[in-house]
C-alpha cells in the first residue's frame, strides 16, 4: 500500500489542482486529505515465530506529542514504521503482552547512535518491565555500535549483549553542567533583583552569578550520587558485576574498547551486525537468504496490544483516568510542553464530578513553575482525594510546583531516581533600564500611588518595593510548608528542615515521607485499583483522550499547519548547546505568574 501511494500521490495531488479542491483546501488540507487516503491500510498482523524490535533511539514520554500534517503524511507514505517519540504506558503494556504471546519468540534491543533524551526515572520503569520480560524465559538481544550510557541502562537487562568491535562504550558517569548568564546580563546592561526563600533555591543563581553556589554544588552532588548509584545498582545486577567495579572502570577509563568491555563482563560478545542479524534469523526460524528476519517494531505491535485490551477489559463502567501532567506549570490554557493551570484545573474537576470515574491517577513530570497556577492545580487535586482516591505517579522530574500539585493526593509513588523536592519559592525581576538608556531610550512615570507601576521592568525596584515582595515570597512559602506538613503528616519544623528549595531522589524523599513508596505507572494503577475496591472490574482512559489520526488530520484540513520539523540527523556539540540555550528562553516564557513569584526546578538542570 505505501509503494502505492508513493507511485501515485504526484497523478493526486494533479487531480486535486484540476477539480480546484486545492484552491479550497490550500495545500495544507490537500496534504491531509491524501495523508488520510493512505490510512487505510489493512491493521497490522504478528507473524508466528517473530522477535518485538524495540529501538532504543525512540524517546519515551509520558504522552504522544501531536504531529505537524507534514510529519503525517510522512508517516504515511513512509517505509519507516518507527516514531520518533513512543509513550512509556505503550511500552509497557506492549512488553507484558509479548511475554504473553506465543508468536513472539525474543526481544531484540536495537542500539542507535542518535542519542536519546528519554529521563532516567522513565527508563527504570521500563528496565523493570525487561526483567518482567526475561522472566517470560524470552531471550532478549541487544546490539550497538557504541552503547551511551543511557541506551546501556536498558540494555544490561539483556540475556545476549553484543558490541561491535568497531565500537566504543561510554561509561564515564553523570555531570549537571549549568549555563550562567549573569556576566552578559550586566553587559548588555539588564539586571536582575531576586527574591527567595530556601538556601538550596538555585533557580535564580544562573541570573545572578557566574558559577554555582557552595549550596547548589552541595545538592547538586548529592542528587547525581544518588542517581550514578541507581545506575549501578540496576546496571550491574542481570550483569552479575560488582557495582564497584563499574564505578573503577568510569573513574580509571570513562570510555572502553569493545575488548574492555567485554573482559569486566559489561557485554556477553564482541559482534558485528551482520552477526547479530544471523542469530536473528536463527531464532525466528528464518532462511539464511532471508534479508531479514521475522520481526514486528514495537510501536506497530503497540496498535495490536491496544486492539485486544479494547476487546478483552474495556468494557466496565469503573473507569479508572489517567490525567497528564507533563511541562512546566503556566497560567491559563496548556500548550505543548506547558501545564496550564486553567486546562487541567477544569479536566480535574470534570473526573471529580464523574460518577463513572472511581479513581484518578494524576502522572506528573514537571519541574514547577507558577506558584498561583501550582496551588490552583493542587486545590482541585485536595477536591478529589475527599471524594475518590487521587494517586500520584512521579514521572523523571515532580518538584517544586511540580511537588506541590502532587502533595494532597491519596498516595505519591516516585521512581527511585525521579527529581523531586525543591520544596522553595523565587521571584524573579528584571529591568532593562540599563540596555535601554545605552541605546537612547528612557520612560517617564505618571501615577497614582507609590505602588503603581510595581511591575514595570523599566526600572530596579525599590527597597521598599523588594521589601513588600520578599514580604510575599514568605507568605508563600510558609503556606508551601503548611501545606506539606498537613497533607505528608510531619512536624512544620521538619518540614522546614528538609524544604530549603532543596532536591532529593526519590528515594531519599520516601525515606524523608515526601513520597508514600516506590514504583512507577504500574504501581500506581495496581494502588488506585486496590483504594478503589475494584477488583477485576475496571477500565482505563487516557485524559486529555488521545485523538485519532483521522481527527488530527481532519483537524489540520480545516486549520493552519504547524510546522514541528523531525530530524534523525545526530546534532553536534556546538548545535546541541544551542538547543539548549534555545530550550531554556522558551522555559523563561512560561514565567507568567501574575505576581512573579515562582516554584520551580533551575531551568538549565541536567544530567549528562
Amino acid at each position: 500500500m505505501r509503494d502505492f501511494l508513493k507511485n501515485t500521490f504526484a497523478s493526486i495531488l494533479g487531480t486535486l489542482i484540476a477539480l480546484g479542491i486545492l484552491g479550497g483546501l490550500g495545500i495544507g488540507g490537500a496534504i491531509a486529505l491524501i495523508a488520510l487516503l493512505a490510512s487505510g491500510e489493512s491493521e497490522p498482523e504478528v507473524e508466528n515465530q517473530s522477535v518485538l524490535v524495540f529501538d532504543l533511539s525512540m524517546t519515551i514520554t509520558d504522552t504522544q506529542p501531536e504531529s505537524s500534517t507534514a510529519e503525517l503524511l510522512s508517516d504515511a507514505v513512509s517505509d519507516d514504521d518507527v516514531p520518533a517519540t513512543i509513550t512509556l504506558r505503550q511500552v509497557l503494556e506492549s512488553l507484558e503482552a509479548a511475554a504473553k504471546d506465543d508468536r513472539i519468540v525474543g526481544l531484540y534491543l536495537e542500539g542507535s547512535s542518535s542519542g536519546n533524551t528519554t529521563g532516567y526515572a522513565t527508563l527504570n520503569e521500563v528496565r523493570n518491565a525487561l526483567e518482567k520480560f526475561a522472566g517470560s524465559g524470552k531471550p532478549i538481544l541487544a546490539y550497538d555500535l557504541d552503547w551511551s550510557e543511557r541506551e546501556y541502562y536498558l540494555a544490561s537487562a539483556a540475556s545476549d549483549l553484543a558490541i561491535d568491535p568497531l565500537g566504543v562504550m561510554e561509561l564515564n558517569g553523570l555531570a549537571a553542567e549549568g549555563m550562567f548568564v549573569a556576566g552578559a546580563l550586566e553587559k548588555y546592561g539588564i539586571q536582575v533583583q531576586v527574591t527567595r526563600v530556601g538556601k538550596y533555591k538555585s533557580a535564580v543563581e544562573p541570573f545572578l552569578l557566574k558559577e554555582r553556589s557552595p549550596e547548589d554544588e552541595q545538592q547538586t552532588q548529592k542528587l547525581l550520587g544518588d542517581l550514578w548509584g541507581e545506575f549501578l545498582q540496576v546496571s550491574s545486577q542481570t550483569r552479575e558485576i560488582d557495582p564497584t567495579q563499574i564505578q573503577q572502570l568510569a573513574n580509571s577509563k570513562g570510555l572502553l574498547t569493545p575488548q574492555e568491555a567485554k573482559n569486566s563482563g559489561l557485554v556477553t560478545e564482541l559482534a558485528d551486525y551482520n552477526t547479530t542479524i544471523a542469530k536473528l534469523k536463527e531464532l525466528t526460524g528464518s532462511d539464511e537468504d532471508d534479508r531479514a528476519f521475522r520481526q514486528i517494531h514495537l510501536p506497530t505491535y503497540a496498535q495490536i496490544a491496544d486492539a485486544n485490551r479494547d476487546e478483552t477489559y474495556r468494557t466496565s463502567n469503573n473507569e479508572i483516568a489517567i490525567v497528564y501532567a507533563e511541562g512546566s506549570i503556566v497560567q491559563g490554557a496548556s500548550s505543548p510542553n506547558q501545564i496550564g493551570s486553567s486546562t487541567l484545573s477544569q479536566q480535574l474537576r470534570k473526573l471529580r464530578l464523574n460518577e463513572e470515574v472511581k479513581a484518578v491517577i494524576l502522572r506528573v513530570n514537571s519541574p514547577g513553575g507558577g506558584v498561583t497556577a501550582s496551588e490552583i492545580i493542587e486545590r482541585e487535586v485536595a477536591a478529589i482525594a475527599k471524594v475518590k482516591p487521587i494517586v500520584v505517579s512521579m514521572g523523571d522530574y515532580a518538584a517544586s510546583g511540580g511537588y506541590m500539585i502532587s502533595t494532597s493526593a491519596t498516595e505519591i509513588l516516585a521512581q527511585p531516581n525521579t527529581v523531586t523536592g525543591s520544596i522553595g519559592i523565587f521571584g524573579l525581576l528584571p529591568n532593562i533600564q540599563g540596555l535601554a538608556n545605552n541605546n537612547g531610550i528612557t520612560w517617564d512615570v505618571v501615577k497614582t500611588a507609590q505602588y503603581a507601576n510595581l511591575n514595570t521592568i523599566t526600572r530596579p525596584k525599590t527597597p521598599q518595593e523588594m521589601n513588600l515582595i520578599q514580604n510575599l515570597v514568605d507568605r508563600k512559602y510558609d503556606s508551601f510548608l503548611n501545606l506539606v506538613a498537613q497533607t505528608r503528616e510531619l512536624p512544620k519544623a521538619k518540614v522546614a528542615e528538609i524544604a530549603q528549595g532543596r532536591v532529593w531522589s526519590g528515594r531519599e524523599a520516601q525515606k524523608l515521607g515526601l513520597v508514600d513508596r516506590l514504583g512507577g505507572l504500574e504501581d500506581a494503577i495496581a494502588s488506585a485499583v486496590k483504594l478503589a475496591e475494584l477488583g477485576d472490574d475496571w477500565t482505563l482512559q487516557d485524559y486529555p483522550k488521545p485523538r485519532t489520526w483521522e481527527e488530527i488530520l481532519l483537524d489540520r484540513l480545516f486549520n493552519s499547519v504547524r510546522r514541528s520539523p523531525r530530524s534523525g540527523v545526530v546534532p553536534d556539540a556546538l548545535t546541541r548547546e544551542f538547543e539548549n540555550v534555545r530550550a531554556d528562553l522558551q522555559s523563561l516564557q512560561g514565567l507568567n505568574d501574575p505576581i512573579g513569584v515562582y516554584a520551580r526546578l533551575p531551568l538549565n538542570l541536567r544530567f549528562d
